[in-house]
């Protein structure tokens, strides 16, 4: 069985009452650029959080196969959300490589900026 196929068997078969992360996202129509940023900025934060709460259980209950699946597929989604994220807004944290040092080009806290 494929690791995609894998994932997806375990998703089928997590309670009707634990949401994909991105469900747990509110439905904003608007989409422009700012918009998209938070809408981004949102669900790294959403999966950060399942994947330290799945984490936390998986201590405790370390044989259940489907939290480990779904933690693992969480990990992979977050990886991939924020390179996209700092591809196209810069970097997140001081650890993401990039060719110029960005973080003077956003206006401070003080100065109205909010990350």
């Amino acid at each position: 069985m494929s690791i995609e196929n894998e994932e997806r068997s375990c998703i089928n078969d997590m309670p009707e009452n634990v949401l994909p992360v991105a469900q747990m996202m509110p439905n904003n129509s608007c989409e422009c650029k700012d918009d998209k940023r938070k809408k981004m900025l949102q669900e790294i934060k959403c999966l950060e959080f399942a994947i330290i709460e799945l984490a936390e259980y998986l201590d405790t209950h370390p044989k259940d196969e489907k939290a480990l699946c779904l933690h693992n597929k969480y990990c992979k989604e977050l990886k991939e959300l924020k390179d996209v994220y700092q591809k196209i807004y810069g970097p997140l944290t001081i650890n993401y490589p990039c060719n110029k040092w960005r973080w003077l080009e956003e206006p401070w806290p003080w100065e109205g900026g909010n990350r």
